[in-house]
This record gives C-alpha cells, structure tokens and sequence, in this order.
C-alpha cells in the first residue's frame, strides 16, 4: 500500500510537470488525445470484444452512445501529459541506496498530450489488480492531493468525469484482451476478462 501511495503521488508530477516544454508533435503514433482516438478504442471493443463474442447487440444504438460518450470525454482537454498505459507492468521497483524502494516508470512511448484522468483510471481500474473499492477511493485522494500543488481542482467534478474515462478504459482494455484472446489465441488475456467485465458491472451498478 505505501508503494502505491508513493505511485499516485508520482503520476501527477509526470503528468503536469512532463508536459512543461515537451514538444507534442513529435509524439507517437498520436500527439494529443482526440477524436479519432476515442473512436478507434471504441471501434476496437466493438469489433474485437463485443463482435469476437457473439453477443447480440443494436448496433445503431451503439454507435449513438459512442458518439456520446466520445463528447464527454472529449470536453475535458488540458495541457498535460497522458502517459496512456499506466499500470502495474509499467512499474518497477528499485531499491534506493537508503534501502528503500522507490516506483520507476516505463513504456510510456504511446504517451501524447490528454486528461489526467485517463491514467488514473488505467491504474486503479487495472482489471487482474482487483484493487478493493475502498482502497480506490484513497488512492484517488492521494493523487488528488497531489495534484492540487499543480493545478485548481474540483473534487466533485473530478469523480464525475472520472467515471467516463474509467467506462472508456475498460472497453478499451476489453477491446485488447478480446484481440490477443480470440484472434491471436493468447489465454493469458482471455484470463483477464472475467475481472474487467466485474470491473464494469460495478461501476454500471453505481
């Protein structure tokens, strides 16, 4: 826990400071987070989860919630640096000359300019980390704390927005699970289901 304490209070500064003079145009395959991203994701959970399944849905109706949700999401634009796959594998532990153990961050080469929001929901709503509701919520209190020292925040709106971007992600996650699962045959992702769709049926029933 004080590991992942020392992790929410890492990603604001990566986040707010990182992006200070980082030329976003040379980031890639995307340098900010727009439209045509929030589309492809969703086209990805559509075609290689919902499809890949077999289960039944309306299309049209699917596509007028993903308009909608893409609105959504795409009002919360900021000048800051979404590293875009923040999660555990990301993190390594070093051990400090002090004996402690401090997080050190990789794989953040997909990164480009985007919300805060959306790494925040990649790390605590990682589906095979099961964190316990409860532990969520202080963990998005640590980060929030954090994050004051950088910029104003409203805590109601935050949890508000940061609800659509937690939906997003997972039918983002559920999008690649579904393709390294059912078209690349890798049971490894297909393991990792279950806990993503739990994820999801929690945060529909709240």
């Amino acid at each position: 826990k004080k590991l992942l304490v020392k992790i929410m209070r890492l990603l604001p500064r990566i986040q707010v400071l990182g992006a200070q003079e980082l030329d976003f145009s040379v980031c890639y395959p995307q340098p900010e987070f727009d439209e045509t991203n929030v589309m492809f994701d969703l086209n990805y959970f559509k075609y290689c989860f919902l499809k890949a399944t077999g289960l039944d849905f309306q299309e049209d109706r699917l596509e007028n919630e993903f308009e909608r949700l893409a609105y959504i999401l795409l009002q919360n634009r900021m000048n800051a640096f979404m590293y875009r796959d923040f999660q555990s594998r990301n993190v390594m532990v070093h051990k400090e000359a002090d004996g402690t153990e401090a997080p050190y961050f990789i794989d953040f080469q997909g990164g480009r300019k985007g919300p805060v929001f959306y790494d925040v929901a990649s790390f605590l709503w990682q589906a095979k980390a099961n964190f316990h509701p409860d532990l969520r919520e202080e963990l998005v209190e640590v980060y929030l704390e954090e994050l004051q020292k950088y910029m104003p925040v409203d805590h109601e709106v935050f949890y508000e927005t940061l609800k659509h971007f937690v939906l997003f992600r997972t039918m983002q996650v559920l999008g690649a699970y579904g393709f390294r699962g059912y078209f690349e045959k890798k049971p490894h992702f297909l393991q990792s289901i279950p806990f993503a769709i739990e994820n999801l049926r929690h945060l529909l029933k709240h």
